[in-house]
């Protein structure tokens, strides 16, 4: 029997795990420039702590998500990203009370996995660095991460970088804008994809 690494993912041998060395050491050096600390969480998390802040309907949850029952019959998913995990780690272990510093702010690598379709660049298990910060509603907080980003890959030798700030909206702009689109694409709903009717039936889900 001849054993294969599992479709989507990829061994990084020797000579590329120390480059990968070298990147997750630059960013805990430039977070903690910034006074981000590490957050290590579980790499699977009870399915509800994703489809709640993904929204049960959303391509992740339904498409994505490598889910399963263990043999306590719980419901658990491998992490798809890493944001829902750090904010069940803030509220479950009380980072908000009056003796944790304001803003709390962390940061994460690591694994996360979703099933999909593997591609250049784009695989089921896959890697990702990123930052949280709790309890502030200053703009001044989303300039610093911005900047922390920025600086993570100038620092890591990238050139020619463009930054390009959108927005999403607020709830009632998303909602509006939903249903303009729904409106539009009425008339031709018979000729929609599977995937895109049920895009357009889907209850708005709101990221905050």
């Amino acid at each position: 029997m001849r054993y294969q690494r599992p479709k989507g993912t990829a061994d990084i041998l020797p000579d590329e795990a120390k480059k990968w060395g070298y990147i997750e050491e630059t960013a805990r050096m430039i977070f903690d420039n910034y006074r981000y600390r590490e957050i290590r969480t579980p790499m699977f998390e009870n399915f509800d702590v994703f489809s709640r802040t993904s929204g049960d309907t959303s391509d992740v949850v339904t498409k994505e998500m490598y889910d399963f029952h263990d043999k306590g019959d719980r419901h658990i998913s491998l992490r798809p990203e890493g944001t829902a995990g750090v904010v069940r780690a803030f509220v479950e272990n009380k980072l908000y009370g009056p003796e944790h510093q304001k803003p709390v702010k962390v940061f994460y690598m690591g694994s996360m996995f979703r099933y999909e379709r593997p591609q250049s660049g784009r695989q089921r298990e896959f890697h990702q660095i990123g930052v949280e910060a709790f309890g502030s509603n200053e703009p001044e907080l989303d300039v610093e991460v911005i900047a922390m980003a920025i600086t993570f890959l100038k620092r890591l030798g990238l050139t020619g970088l463009r930054l390009a700030i959108n927005t999403l909206g607020d709830q009632e702009t998303r909602d509006n804008y939903r249903q303009a689109l729904i409106d539009y694409l009425d008339p031709y709903f018979d000729d929609l994809s599977d995937d895109s009717k049920s895009d357009c039936t889907k209850p708005t889900t709101s990221f905050g």
